[in-house]
């Protein structure tokens, strides 16, 4: 591992990480092997396998990043800004290393908890909680919490430090209790505190946008078993909290838990009650149908509208799997319970219809054999072919139905957007080479197909769409077009592995305007007579397709 220098620059950093492409793409022997030696994707491949991975800037960033030893260039710059701090400004480094430690929620922000970072400038820096006793809270740092304690047994009871939290609240949001050096000694003080009286339902105000640090939501209170179960996913701190009487249903950890079978199994047999919480419809976004049969057989009730603005689309837990496109698993784990399957979207589909509409003939079969559904209209064979990607008998229908396009419903032609935010490219491009109107709107944000792809970072569906006939300017629900859309996701990486500089190239080469340097800014670009944030990834990219322009 490469030693990272005392004061390191992150520009210096950016200028290695754009060397090592140039040299990549010169098939220089030396960066392959660097490549091959740091980077997941490229270990154990040939020199001619790397080459044609067709790597990018991100992924030079990501070698430079665990050669010096983080999982990623985000864990890089987190650890660089910070120690610049620390040398610049003390008291602002604590603030800066706080919001490795805490998620946005507690430490104010959008930002997720950063703890091998964190732990990593403890480490370089251990007086860095200094004589703080929350600070002390965040390293489990019993001792100093048991030298407080004895200066003040009162001091259990008041929230304080640079956070302003709770002791326990402190302790439990701690993203440190993830690391194996730390989880234990967090425990250690969570005893302690709880022993000394602190009340396990401590709670703060979330600091969640557009609430901040400086002025907490006075309605959404953040629990210490939040922290815990939740946040974490720490099953014996959960355990702890309520056998010292912490309530389960604090509006919050049963519907974060769920990602942790043992912390959500803690919390239903306290007394956890599913309903009114969303935490069904929330396992129904995960993958595995465990959380969703935890719940069913605590009392979680199978036909339970949701809440906010998507229950009305989708008004049952059975609906929303489909949409989802969950496994048969799932949709039989929910009719054991009592799911009734001759629930109707609003259009009037069936549960089994709504199933050949997001390319689920296994699920479409297990409804209609619980008598959901009967056999299909042309326009209903049509798109459920479709969505199967089966072109034969998508063209059979056309065969046999010519106008069957034109008779296609409203929810019906949004299964085009709707399709493409669930990442099913291979449907949306045979509904696009089918005649589907491309900028049909649709989706939870009323985003076309091509804002849907671009959120994804689906480069490859993206060109596809847009040399089919979308275009940047296709608006969304929010208020903005693709440019947006890119902007936002190319800042937040909502998808795994997603690729918005090939987007963004892909854009620009379909008649994106120009991007001009933004005198004001590093990262943000003026574009379509405006200042727009993008990855310093994109913005550079978009910047260079204008010059080749």
């Amino acid at each position: 591992m490469k030693r990272m220098p005392p004061r390191p620059d992150l520009g210096h950093l950016k200028k290695q990480a754009k060397e090592l492409l140039a040299q990549y793409r010169d098939g220089t022997p030396a960066a392959l092997a660097r490549l091959r030696e740091a980077l997941p994707a490229a270990r154990g491949r040939a020199d001619s396998a790397i080459a044609a991975l067709g790597l990018r800037l991100h992924d030079a960033q990501s070698c430079i990043a665990r050669e010096y030893g983080f999982a990623s260039w985000a864990d890089l710059q987190g650890f660089v800004l910070a120690r610049q701090a620390h040398a610049a400004d003390p008291a602002r480094a604590v603030l800066q290393w706080l919001g490795l430690v805490y998620a946005g929620d507690i430490a104010g922000g959008t930002h997720r908890a950063r703890p091998t970072v964190a732990a990593r400038l403890l480490a370089e820096n251990p007086g860095l909680p200094g004589g703080d006793p929350w600070l002390a809270c965040a390293v489990g740092d019993e001792a100093a919490l048991r030298q407080a304690i004895a200066r003040d047994p009162a001091w259990v009871h008041r929230a304080g430090g640079p956070l302003g939290l709770p002791p326990l609240v402190a302790v439990t949001h701690s993203g440190l209790l993830r690391l194996a050096p730390f989880g234990e000694r967090l425990r250690a003080c969570a005893r302690l505190l709880i022993a000394a009286g602190a009340a396990p339902d401590q709670s703060v105000g979330s600091r969640w946008p557009p609430a901040t640090l400086a002025t907490p939501s006075q309605g959404e209170r953040l629990s210490a078993l939040y922290g815990a179960a939740g946040q974490n996913h720490d099953a014996p701190l959960t355990r702890l909290l309520l056998e010292a009487g912490a309530d389960p249903n604090d509006g919050e950890s049963l519907y974060h838990a769920l990602e942790s079978a043992d912390c959500t199994r803690l919390l239903l047999e306290a007394g956890a009650r599913p309903g009114g919480t969303n935490a069904l419809l929330r396992a129904l976004d995960l993958d595995d149908a465990g959380a969703l049969r935890l719940l069913l057989a605590h009392g979680a009730d199978p036909n339970e509208a949701g809440g906010g603005a998507l229950a009305a689309a989708w008004p049952t837990p059975l609906l929303w799997a489909i949409r989802r496109r969950r496994s048969p698993a799932h949709i039989e784990a929910l009719l054991a319970a009592g799911a009734d399957p001759t629930a109707t979207s609003p259009d009037g589909a069936s549960a089994a219809t709504l199933a050949l509409r997001y390319g689920l003939p296994e699920v479409a079969r297990l409804l209609r054999r619980e008598g959901s559904g009967t056999p299909p209209p042309p326009a209903e064979a049509f798109t459920a072919a479709c969505a199967c990607g089966d072109e034969a008998a998508a063209r059979a229908v056309l065969a046999q139905h010519p106008g069957v396009l034109g008779t296609l419903a409203p929810a019906q032609l949004r299964q085009l957007p709707e399709l493409a935010a669930q990442g099913c490219g291979e449907a949306v491009r045979l509904m696009v080479r089918l005649g589907w109107p491309i900028a049909t709107p649709g989706g939870d944000w009323e985003a076309s197909a091509l804002n849907q792809a671009v959120f994804r970072g689906d480069a490859a569906l993206a060109r596809f769409l847009l040399e089919h006939g979308a275009h940047w300017s296709e608006r969304h629900g929010h208020g903005d077009n693709v440019i947006g859309t890119l902007s936002w996701a190319s800042l937040n990486a909502p998808v795994e592995g997603g690729d918005w500089l090939g987007c963004a190239e892909a854009l620009a080469a379909h008649g994106l305007p120009s991007a001009r340097p933004d005198p004001q800014g590093a990262t943000s670009v003026l574009l379509d007579g405006r200042r727009v944030a993008f990855s310093e990834e994109v913005a550079d990219g978009l910047l260079a397709a204008a010059t080749l322009g």
